[in-house]
């Protein structure tokens, strides 16, 4: 609650120099009607009037205090915020490929990907951002929403095995650009994270990311993986999981990574476990700010009228007590 007069609440000072008259008062007594002895009158039983006697001076100070409150117009403040956000445009584009079930990664490549990338979608406040999967064909998961929560359940829901098999990287950048080419804002990324090298698709990388840097998109680059051997789930010859694990080299191809975010204006990470791809993920956050203008209205809604009525109601309350209840013989 705000004042928009405090200084009048320096009248609850005069409170004070009322009481002490009271109390001085009451002290030292003062008969209206002189009697020979007041022994009988110690010796009677108190009742409730003798306990209720000093209420109705409590009532009058209070409805002063009341009043004084007031007149010194309590408001109720409202601050309401207008937040314009001019906000990035952001496509993710993850590798749901096979190789993505490696184990280097904890519990593997897949799962490291959607935690980090829901991570970084939680705290992209303003964006829009969509997502678009890729394994030997690419798809999108979700268009560009500003609904963080759709979006997370949907980033949950991808998996390695719901595609053909396969990397074309191609083809997941070429999703991703669609989902931007018409979109009017005024930052345009991609994040595109893979494990492998090309080797499938109609449209070659290098081809994606020209029409990219041609609509104004920058691309960032992951490529996840250890240096060297990594444990990969086995399968049958069905294509099915043993339970076993194979140790297999890690193969990316970093140069056309590099190549896609140079012509792009982007950059190129190299995720080696979970904790590194998350530091990319931050690093990439911290290069695409959105700019946020927040402006702040203030209302004032006036309050006194509940102090008037209060004060109002309290010296009422004190007339019919005294009238009433605590009469006293002059």
């Amino acid at each position: 609650m705000h004042f928009a007069y405090p200084h009048l609440l320096w009248l609850l000072a005069l409170l004070v120099p009322a009481v002490a008259y009271y109390v001085r008062r009451t002290l030292q007594g003062g008969a209206a009607i002189r009697i020979p002895t007041i022994e009988g009158a110690l010796a009677a039983p108190k009742t409730l009037r003798s306990y209720l006697r000093h209420l109705p001076f409590a009532l009058r100070c209070a409805a002063f205090a009341a009043l004084v409150a007031a007149l010194a117009r309590p408001q109720d403040v409202e601050r309401l915020s207008h937040t314009t956000t001019e906000g990035i445009d952001i496509m993710l584009a993850i590798d749901v490929s096979g190789s993505m079930l490696a184990r280097d990664f904890k519990p593997d490549r897949i799962t490291a990907a959607k935690e980090v990338a829901g991570s970084f979608v939680a705290d992209r406040y303003g964006d829009r951002i969509g997502l678009a999967v890729f394994a030997g064909e690419a798809y999108t998961q979700s268009p560009l929403t500003t609904d963080r929560s759709t979006l997370q359940t949907l980033l949950a829901r991808i998996r390695s095995g719901l595609i053909e098999d396969g990397t074309a990287i191609g083809n997941g950048l070429a999703t991703a650009i669609n989902r931007l080419r018409e979109s009017d804002a005024e930052s345009k990324v991609v994040i595109l994270l893979t494990d492998g090298v090309n080797n499938r698709g109609e449209i070659a990388p290098l081809t994606a990311a020209e029409i990219a840097a041609a609509q104004g998109i920058r691309v960032y680059t992951i490529g996840v993986g250890t240096m060297g051997m990594a444990p990969y789930p086995a399968v049958d010859i069905y294509g099915m999981p043993t339970g076993d694990t194979v140790m297999a080299k890690v193969e990316i191809d970093e140069e056309t990574l590099r190549r896609i975010a140079s012509l792009t204006g982007g950059r190129y990470f190299r995720a080696t476990d979970k904790a590194k791809l998350k530091a990319i993920y931050d690093e990439i956050n911290r290069l695409e700010k959105s700019k946020i203008e927040v402006t702040e209205r203030v209302a004032y809604h006036e309050l006194f009228l509940v102090w008037v009525l209060l004060g109002t109601a309290l010296l009422a309350a004190e007339f019919l007590l005294a009238t009433l209840v605590l009469k006293r013989i002059p």
